[in-house]
């Protein structure tokens, strides 16, 4: 094998790759990182459960394969000079040659590498930029526990043009709806993809203009995948078993008061008044007309108070809530104005962005559950 390559293409392909390797491999040859120079340059990774594979230009020589560690791979491509990179293999050796720099690498038995998983049929396509967005907003309130696998990924709802992407973690959820192009107008399909999974391939891929989701219908073939490219770069991932909670059921049909409040204002102003609030304490919320007082800290302890304006419709309410999990809905809300949306101070309450127009639906709803005040 014998090839040319531009380092800083190298490093980016390998960069991308490299995620996908596990930190502890269930056997040796998975911590290896598979190069096949052909007509392109193909680099692949894969842990059983997510499969990585980029496909970059190269000039080449004398066309193989060759399978090398991965992580010290990533390393000496993320240290080389700016020069091209020359790349053969002399008996069980990688050579890597850049500028006057020279490395040299030890192969792994390129035949023990397990076969990169299928993509499932194609089902349609995305806006990169928005797909990433929308995962971002919804991967943030997924569980973090593993005891209970089905808390820990997004359901994916694809019913024609409209994906519903919804998380949970049973504290808050965060649903979003956006429009996509399927492959078929009457194309239906649900999938529970891990959060932490989903949200690297979606930041990942935003170099491309669009993301291509493959993914089985309704008892397809392919089911039990889940796959994604875009910008010369595939990613697979084994989709997650169990019931999701039915979700709809929990979002709130009418409300009895509804505030607004500049959501950069607000932020700042959690932010400021949670320094006081101990582990777990929440951070309370005054609403009257025109105003919102936040609060944290009680008689015992250091204590913040900081009013801001605020416009109400309904009672005057007092409601309480972790200041992380308030925090991260008014991050992902993308509005500059945030719509706090309430029944009692004891119900889930829902925050939205104001809608671009009067009357319409927000596409994305981040309800959270209050803190109970004692006393």
């Amino acid at each position: 094998m014998k090839f040319r390559i531009d380092r800083d293409a190298l490093a980016d392909a390998v960069a991308w790759t490299a995620r996908t390797l596990p930190v502890r491999p269930p056997v040796p040859v998975l911590a290896g990182m598979h190069i096949e120079a052909g007509d392109r340059l193909k680099l692949s990774a894969f842990d059983y459960e997510v499969s990585a594979q980029v496909a970059t230009d190269i000039d080449v020589e004398d066309p193989g394969t060759a399978l090398v560690s991965g992580r010290l791979l990533s390393e000496i491509c993320r240290s080389l000079p700016p020069h091209p990179v020359e790349v053969t293999t002399d008996g069980a050796k990688v050579m890597l040659t850049c500028g006057s720099a020279k490395f040299t690498l030890l192969t792994m038995p390129v035949e023990d590498y397990p076969s990169l998983p299928e993509m499932p049929p194609a089902a349609g396509s995305v806006g990169s930029d928005e797909f990433a967005a929308a995962v971002g907003q919804v991967a943030i309130a997924a569980g973090r526990d593993d005891t209970i696998p089905m808390l820990t990924g997004v359901r994916v709802e694809i019913e024609g043009e409209t994906v519903t992407l919804a998380s949970t973690d049973r504290y808050r959820l965060a649903v979003r709806e956006m429009h996509w192009k399927p492959e078929r107008p009457d194309f239906s399909a649900v999938a529970l993809v891990p959060a932490k999974t989903l949200a690297d391939t979606a930041k990942s891929l935003t170099s491309g203009a669009e993301v291509a989701i493959a993914l089985a219908g309704s008892g397809g073939p392919g089911e039990g995948m889940i796959g994604f490219s875009g910008g010369g770069r595939r990613t697979t991932s084994r989709l997650l078993d169990g019931d999701f909670v039915k979700y709809r059921s929990l979002l709130p049909s009418e409300y009895a008061g509804l505030a607004e409040i500049q959501t950069g204002a607000f932020i700042e102003a959690v932010k400021r008044v949670s320094l006081v609030a101990e582990r777990n304490t929440p951070v309370r919320l005054s609403f009257s007309q025109g105003e919102v007082v936040l609060e944290a800290g009680t008689g015992d302890e250091a204590q913040a108070v900081e009013a801001l304006e605020a416009t109400l419709e309904g009672e005057d309410i007092n409601i309480a809530f972790n200041p992380g999990f308030l925090l991260d809905g008014l991050s992902a809300i993308g509005s500059d104005t945030a719509r706090l949306s309430f029944t009692t101070p004891t119900k889930p309450a829902v925050l939205t962005g104001k809608p671009p127009e009067a009357g319409a639906n927000p596409n994305y709803r981040y309800l959270i559950m209050p803190v109970r005040l004692s006393g």
